[in-house]
């Protein structure tokens, strides 16, 4: 692992973990192998896994969030940094959906009465200021 250079840079560096993924679709079969450096020391390769998992899952939890409420897999922002300024408005706006407690339905609804109800929106938006 030479690529990590000298250790002494990496602040409360631990360990490194390679986790190996097999995916089986049909006849077709794929592995990945993702890295990872820690500050944990490594010994219990189950507890990583855990913590990695944990991680993930909730990137995929918020991903699926986006993608429900802003059909973001479909948006093709692609000049200069208007992706990335693009996502963390809807990200922001997720989570004033969210923060919304004052109609019982999930966020895809919510932005929908945003759109429609003016006073709905100004309500969600005074309440992040």
């Amino acid at each position: 692992m030479d690529w990590y250079g000298d250790r002494k840079k990496w602040k409360d560096l631990r360990s490194f973990v390679c986790v190996e993924s097999i995916r089986e679709v049909g006849k077709a079969r794929s592995t990945e192998r993702r890295y990872y450096i820690s500050d944990l020391d490594g010994s219990n390769a189950e507890a990583m896994l855990g913590y990695i998992r944990g991680h993930w899952g909730i990137e995929n939890k918020l991903h699926w969030s986006l993608d429900v409420t802003f059909r973001e897999d479909h948006l093709r922002q692609r000049m200069g940094h208007s992706a990335e300024n693009l996502s963390r408005i809807r990200r922001l706006a997720l989570n004033l959906l969210r923060q919304d407690k004052s109609v019982k339905v999930g966020a895809k609804a919510k932005r929908l009465k945003a759109c429609l109800e003016e006073e709905y929106l100004r309500r969600i938006l005074c309440r992040a200021f």
